[in-house]
């Protein structure tokens, strides 16, 4: 009789251990497909078309001198997602945008696809490409993207299903993580 009376708190007790076991082994699983997802990010192409050096320069069509640093106020950044399948670039400072807002959707499917291997339960809806400024990169730089950007990827909005809840979702904490670009350009990753 005790038995039957302690046998629901076992099984609940058991449950919510392999519970706390697997979400902090879906978390770290996010937190991987995001670094590598980051390190594909920096030497394959750029998901922001318009920060490669073929569609424009900071020093012939931003006012630039040639050589010198490209200050925060000409590239406040830009932000890559996908909505529905569809990949569009958002300048994060309005009045620093000059060079487009063109997005490459291969490229960010490359990225996502790169994270599936890791995490493939990722969409590419959870997914977030952003280049920051980081204070590095010269203006007219003939041999790539003018900017070196800070390069963050941000995987959102994972849950993970609970055996405890009965499949009931649970929210993963978002990941993120960021490197400095490296070429911007390329099909493979070296990683």
């Amino acid at each position: 009789m005790e038995y039957a009376l302690l046998l629901p708190l076992i099984l609940l007790f058991l449950f919510g251990i392999i519970d706390a076991g697997r979400y902090a082994w879906e978390f770290n699983k996010a937190e991987k497909a995001t670094q590598s997802g980051a390190r594909y990010a920096v030497v394959t192409d750029l998901v922001a078309d318009g920060l490669k050096n073929e569609n424009y320069s900071f020093a012939v069509d931003g006012g630039i001198p040639q050589g010198t640093v490209v200050p925060i106020s000409a590239f406040g950044g830009i932000s890559c997602s996908s909505s529905g399948g569809a990949v569009t670039c958002t300048c994060l400072d309005s009045s620093a945008c000059d060079f487009g807002e063109e997005a490459d959707g291969d490229a960010f499917n490359n990225i996502v696809a790169e994270m599936q291997l890791i995490k493939p339960d990722i969409s590419a809806d959870d997914v977030v490409v952003e280049y920051l400024w980081s204070g590095l990169g010269y203006s007219g730089d003939p041999n790539g993207p003018d900017v070196a950007p800070l390069v963050n990827v941000r995987l959102q909005d994972v849950e993970m299903n609970s055996i405890l809840l009965f499949g009931g979702e649970v929210p993963l904490p978002d990941a993120s993580y960021s490197l400095t670009l490296e070429d911007g350009q390329g099909d493979e990753a070296d990683s």
